[in-house]
């Protein structure tokens, strides 16, 4: 039981010195200021993971910026653009969303695929419906006498 409790008790003393309990060798001590590694960017389908996790979770801006990261990285991405779409639209700014919607079914590989974008499609349809009424009332209001 004693030859247990001296070394233990030469760690514990070691610790409260500021010493170190075994030996240091020459890899263990730093040379110096650590390296700072640079960012690396995710890959696009990492960030439209992330992009499409934020969306789900209400937090709009930060799944604009995950999607625009994607965009960013991979320009011919639909899903990126997709994203971004939905976002727009959920922030209200119709213009930016519709371009790119339009964008999204653009890129789709074939057009079985952007057939099968229905929602997209219904979504552009409401868009460009609400942007040429808010049009058309803001030039009524601008008419002379």
């Amino acid at each position: 039981m004693r030859r247990l409790w001296i070394p233990a008790a030469v760690g514990v003393l070691a610790i409260v010195a500021g010493l170190p309990a075994g030996r240091v060798s020459a890899q263990d001590e730093p040379r110096g200021e650590p390296e700072e590694k640079a960012y690396v960017t995710p890959p696009a389908w990492k960030s439209v993971e992330i992009g499409n996790f934020y969306l789900r979770r209400k937090r709009y801006r930060a799944a604009l910026s995950r999607f625009q990261e994607a965009a960013q990285t991979d320009p011919y991405n639909p899903e990126a653009h997709l994203g971004m779409g939905k976002v727009y639209d959920l922030l209200g700014l119709r213009q930016k969303a519709l371009e790119n919607y339009r964008k999204y079914l653009d890129l789709l590989p074939s057009a079985k695929q952007a057939e099968e974008a229905r929602d997209v499609h219904k979504a552009i349809a409401r868009l460009e419906k609400k942007l040429k009424g808010s049009r058309s009332s803001a030039s009524a209001q601008v008419k002379p006498n």
